[in-house]
């Protein structure tokens, strides 16, 4: 095997500190590192537990954002309320023939599936 994980997914952001607020507060995640860095911060952040994370990068303002990233959630419900009251347009959930599903737009326009655990 060539490649064993996948450690590391850029996520596009105008607004670092906006997003950190956004990943935490609304989904729940947690830091993994928030360090100087020559461009802004290398900020990371994961599901608790999880060993890949998301790189909150504000040093590509020319990438467009990213669509279909999937997320697991034991209960795709509560989350949709949760994102809901942090003013998301949370889409869902639906039940479809593989399963529950959410969709959702982070503040930058990410775009993010939630399928149930």
């Amino acid at each position: 095997m060539l490649v064993s994980h996948i450690i590391t997914v850029t996520v596009p952001v105008s607004d670092q500190d906006r997003a950190l607020a956004f990943y935490t507060g609304a989904l729940g995640l947690e830091v993994r590192t928030d360090n100087p860095f020559p461009m802004g911060r290398w900020l990371t952040v994961a599901p608790k537990g999880a060993q890949s994370t998301l790189l909150l990068a504000s040093w590509f303002p020319d990438m467009a954002p990213i669509d279909g990233l999937v997320l697991s959630s034991p209960d795709a419900g509560a989350l949709a309320d949760r994102l809901r009251e942090h003013g998301v347009d949370a889409q869902g959930p639906t039940d479809e023939p593989w399963g529950r599903q959410l969709l959702f737009k982070d503040p930058f326009g990410n775009g993010f599936v939630v399928t149930e655990e």
